[in-house]
């Protein structure tokens, strides 16, 4: 009879293993602590970032797959929390030493391999709506040093300008007032990030080549994102 338990326990064990090798996929679970380390390292990058800020971000492989209704929650033994998205997939991850203890789980309303999840970099938007252009400038390039620091593809690369973004269907618009002239910038359709699938957001781009660099960019609506355009 022992052999037989022996058997059976290990046939149990096997199709535990497969379950447990299977689930993350299929019912929408990332790794909290991959999530973990990859966003601790902004907030331990020492150089200058005042301008940045740094979100986990959640966003789909297919241009016709939409957000609505996708959440995002982090549980664990002892962790329980909903993760808001914003429009752009966007969440404030929560850098918790019991949850990575623990090895928590991000869990997705939705099988993940219809998404991709990573740290996503941004720009501070202002409570005024009202930017000097020499910040943004400033802005851009903050952006531009970190991804050199994390990704040596960017050695080459230069900084272009800041896309604001907004809701597909908002009238928002920005435009840019310098002391001879005051110009609206065209909207097009496009990604909030460049190499998104989703192209639907109302876009304008500040070009730095375009203008000088005192010059006051003026935003009536608060964007979804401001992103640094590189190069």
């Amino acid at each position: 009879m022992a052999p037989i338990r022996s058997l059976l326990l290990l046939l149990t064990l096997c199709a535990v293993a497969r379950t447990g090798a299977a689930q993350p996929q299929e019912a929408g679970w990332i790794s909290y602590r991959e999530a973990y380390r990859a966003m601790v390292t902004f907030a331990k990058y020492g150089k200058a970032k005042n301008f940045l800020q740094n979100h986990y971000q959640v966003t789909p492989k297919d241009p016709g797959q939409s957000l609505e209704g996708v959440r995002l929650t982090l549980t664990g033994r002892t962790t329980q929390l909903n993760l808001p998205l914003d429009p752009t997939g966007r969440t404030v991850l929560p850098l918790l030493k019991a949850a990575y203890d623990e090895n928590a789980m991000l869990v997705l309303n939705r099988n993940a391999s219809l998404f991709t999840f990573q740290p996503r970099l941004s720009i501070v938007p202002r409570v005024d709506g009202i930017y000097e252009g020499q910040d943004l400038r400033m802005a851009c390039d903050q952006a531009l040093q970190y991804m050199r620091y994390t990704d040596p593809g960017y050695a080459s690369r230069q900084c272009k300008g800041v896309r604001f973004a907004f809701v597909p269907k908002s009238d928002a618009a920005v435009r840019i007032r310098d002391p001879e002239r005051e110009v609206t910038l065209v909207p097009e359709l496009g990604p909030a990030f460049d190499g998104e699938a989703n192209a639907g957001f109302r876009v304008m781009t500040y070009r730095f080549a375009d203008w000088a660099e005192r010059i006051h960019v003026i935003s009536q609506n608060a964007p979804v994102a401001i992103a640094p355009v590189i190069e």
